[in-house]
């Protein structure tokens, strides 16, 4: 007997800590390579990723199986508030009213939805101004400026309706800051014949895809370090 057990049941209850011990070392081991890449990839967008990864290995890893070998390992990625504001709402120009809340999205170029992110440098801020798609989540305009400045955000714009070619029916949304809501850039949406639409209340959770796209680029790519220039 081995601490109380029976000798068959002391091999049986080896050899179940034996395999679950085997398992978490491969999990392991395929989540330390897929992290070269993605450092900060979190448990959720892990399991979709590396679902080919355990399917070769013969592993069947289930999302609370590989957060709880994660957090045994301290392998848990942990988000950072944001700590910089970039939307000034308080202007004088025209505030439009959020029409997208009943929307139902099943197509590219039916919602775009746009922001602006800060990212840290030794010599202080930079700022990325991104447009996507709401539909296909991908980022169809972007540009990177030193300042909030409007040029940035109509750059962005300029360069998703360059890609977009046809922009009918199109709903522009964004939360309420200057940029979006100057005469300059709600123009340039009017010509294209693009509908305007803005947050009123919780404005992070009125624009949701847009946070959530800034969150990635800065949780999993690592945009939140200060880069040297």
């Amino acid at each position: 007997m081995a601490f109380g057990l029976k000798r068959d049941a002391y091999y049986k209850y080896k050899y179940r800590a034996d395999k679950r011990l085997k398992l978490e070392q491969q999990i392991i081991q395929i989540v330390n390579q897929k992290r070269r890449s993605l450092p900060r990839e979190g448990v959720r967008k892990l399991k979709i990723s590396l679902k080919n990864e355990f399917d070769k290995a013969n592993l069947k890893v289930g999302r609370d199986t590989l957060f709880n070998i994660l957090r045994k390992h301290n392998m848990l990625i942990t988000r950072k508030k944001p700590s910089y504001r970039t939307t000034n709402s308080f202007h004088r120009f025209y505030k439009h009213k959020n029409i997208i809340k009943d929307v139902l999205v099943n197509r590219p170029n039916q919602v775009w939805v746009s922001d602006i992110t800060y990212i840290r440098t030794v010599k202080g801020f930079c700022y990325l101004a991104l447009i996507t798609d709401m539909y296909s989540r991908k980022i169809i305009g972007y540009d990177l400026s030193d300042s909030l400045e409007l040029s940035g955000c109509t750059r962005a714009l300029k360069k998703a309706l360059y890609q977009a070619k046809n922009t009918e029916n199109l709903i522009h949304h964004s939360d309420r800051g200057i940029q979006y809501c100057s005469n300059i850039y709600t123009q340039i949406l009017k010509r294209n014949n693009i509908k305007i639409s803005m947050t009123e209340e919780n404005h992070c959770y009125e624009n949701a895809i847009a946070e959530r796209v800034n969150g990635i680029l800065k949780d999993e790519f690592y945009l939140d370090q200060t880069f040297d220039s």
